[in-house]
């Protein structure tokens, strides 16, 4: 008898798209409304709550459910949950009242949803970048972010009334609806779900791989919302998984989509929500890895692993597989970590994405014990194009 998946985060998969005559009925109204236009991550968490990768949140949250995730990294009603998904605006735009409703825009004007405002309050923004991002600095990504979007927060649920538009990557678009009946139609009841912002390298497939060793099958599903500037950009990274997986995995054990939400680079509770996402995909596994969601230094190579520590079984019901730093060994001729091979750092072959990025601006190959060479020529014409353009 075929298992049924893991049940989503909370018991309930949120939807909050409208459909038929109530749909029509309320863009409507929304003609009448003041507007708000959404930033790019803002566009991202409207649709990661909408689809219900980000249950159980039904909006952007309220004063209520903020101080409790700053402060205890649970909602009020005391599921888990870490990272603040709020709606900023900036004083100067203030002109959103309580209990009334906020048409929310495409920035290119296209209405997208309904919010009804529920919640409004100026928070200590000193306090939210301590505690999730463990850093004031502004240098930060994650806390420069929060500081350009404004010092009033709106909460309160959302209607949408229209699909978020995209130029790219259709075919590998899919909801948590989606995802859970393919899965289901494979017959996967375990599911490993690995997530990057980075081009796929030998240690990511090695990883992968040994998950997917104990699981029914593996979601690879790397995020494409905003990211910081230096990121590779997304549409590369989407050509390198396609060329390793074409090649390099078994095709009927992988199904592969992409991950709509923007990276906020914080770390440990970063890495607690991407998991939560991962579950409500239907997946019974993650993969967290070395310094998940990290950025810079400022935190500790296996923070995003022991935040997990926080949370029983009844809390977080996804089973999250941890992995050290991994490398190719010359001595061993294999891909291995510190729990499996004896030998010095000498004989390991490892690039920091840094180290990656200075060879691809000379044209160079990184070598083929890091990268697997279809994967290594897609991002040296990359960036050689990238050059040209800028020539």
């Amino acid at each position: 008898m075929h298992e049924t998946l893991i049940q989503p985060h909370g018991g309930k998969l949120v939807d909050c798209k409208l459909y038929g005559s109530e749909q029509q009925s309320m863009l409507e109204k929304a003609q009448t409304l003041p507007r708000l236009s959404l930033s790019l991550r803002n566009l991202a968490d409207l649709e990661c709550i909408a689809t219900g990768i980000y249950s159980p949140l039904t909006g952007f949250v309220n004063e209520e459910d903020y101080y409790s995730i700053v402060n205890s990294i649970h909602l009020s009603n005391g599921l888990a949950w870490t990272v603040p998904v709020t709606l900023q605006v900036p004083v100067a735009d203030d002109k959103y009242s309580l209990d009334t409703d906020v048409a929310l825009t495409h920035p290119n004007g296209e209405i997208l949803a309904v919010m009804t405002v529920t919640s409004k309050f100026k928070p200590d923004q000193n306090q939210e970048a301590a505690a999730v991002y463990r850093t004031t600095d502004h240098a930060h990504p994650g806390v420069k972010a929060m500081w350009e979007r404004g010092e009033v927060y709106l909460g309160g649920e959302i209607k949408l009334v229209n699909d978020i538009p995209h130029k790219d990557f259709s075919e590998y678009r899919f909801t948590p609806v989606d995802t859970r009946t393919e899965f289901t139609r494979r017959q996967w009841s375990t599911v490993v779900a690995f997530q990057t912002r980075n081009p796929i390298h030998r240690a990511h497939e090695y990883i992968t791989k040994v998950a997917l060793e104990t699981v029914d099958g593996l979601f690879i599903n790397p995020l494409v919302g905003t990211t910081k500037g230096d990121d590779i950009p997304a549409a590369i990274r989407i050509q390198c998984y396609e060329l390793v997986i074409k090649n390099y995995y078994p095709r009927e054990r992988v199904f592969f989509g992409v991950f709509p939400a923007a990276m906020r680079y914080a770390g440990p509770r970063e890495a607690v929500m991407h998991a939560i996402a991962r579950q409500n995909y239907g997946c019974s596994h993650f993969i967290v890895g070395r310094d998940h969601a990290g950025v810079g230094n400022y935190y500790g190579t296996y923070d995003s692993q022991q935040i997990f520590r926080e949370f029983g079984r009844e809390e977080l019901s996804i089973n999250i597989m941890k992995f050290e730093h991994s490398f190719y060994c010359q001595k061993c001729g294999a891909m291995g970590s510190a729990k499996t091979c004896p030998h010095p750092e000498e004989d390991h072959v490892f690039l920091s994405g840094t180290k990656v990025r200075q060879m691809l601006s000379r044209g160079e190959m990184p070598p083929e014990q890091f990268s697997r060479p279809e994967v290594a020529r897609a991002l040296v014409e990359a960036q050689s194009n990238k050059s040209k353009a800028y020539s």
